[in-house]
């Protein structure tokens, strides 16, 4: 399942907490990000769906470089690769030694994805006026499509920040309340040593 599909398809719990380490107004949760430079994780994605005894589980890694460079690589159940450099966006299914480039016309809207992550990585949660932003108890911050047109396809996104300023621990973006993808982040490394050759065509 590519990340198109993620965000494309029919695309809270502690109250006690406050944004503690980030902050508690968007300026603070701006300034808390602003020094990031790069960020290194793993992720497991999990595709929730009523029609599913069980999710759809994919895991990959994710690498990110200001200003908005951007590496999402699923290494199973399909190894593919998509990239984001210097606001082009390409991607990559690989099946042994062989990489394919994918020239689809759906490459337009995970660039759209895309850029959204790269705003969140920057503390920019606010950034796009097609959302409206909340701030939650419990370090969570929600976001509610302006336009009936896309709450048809997507309901909400639930962003959860990690106590560690600058991580985001998980997001969740529901279709519909029995279908929804989840993705957790782990073994996040900031502001490391990133090639640039990872971001470039391959």
């Amino acid at each position: 399942m590519n990340l198109n599909t993620v965000f494309r398809c029919p695309i809270i719990l502690v109250l006690s907490l406050l944004l503690v380490s980030w902050g508690d107004t968007w300026d603070q949760i701006r300034k808390t990000a602003r020094d990031i430079t790069s960020v290194e994780a793993e992720f497991v994605q999990k595709k929730h769906m009523a029609i599913l005894a069980k999710p759809l589980v994919s895991k990959g890694k994710l690498y990110f470089h200001v200003p908005r460079s951007l590496r999402w690589e699923y290494s199973t159940p399909v190894n593919s690769i998509l990239l984001m450099h210097e606001g082009t966006v390409t991607r990559y299914i690989k099946k042994g030694d062989s990489v394919t480039k994918d020239s689809s016309a759906r490459l337009q809207s995970m660039q759209i994805v895309l850029q959204e992550i790269t705003m969140w990585m920057k503390g920019n949660f606010d950034a796009n006026p097609g959302f409206r932003p909340e701030l939650m108890p419990g370090r969570i911050i929600m976001l509610t499509p302006r336009e009936k047109s896309m709450s048809e396809i997507i309901q909400r996104i639930e962003l959860r920040l990690s106590s560690r300023p600058g991580v985001i621990q998980s997001v969740r973006i529901y279709e519909s309340e029995k279908s929804y993808t989840v993705i957790e982040f782990a073994n996040v490394k900031m502001n490391g040593n990133i090639p640039d050759s990872l971001f470039r065509a391959m």
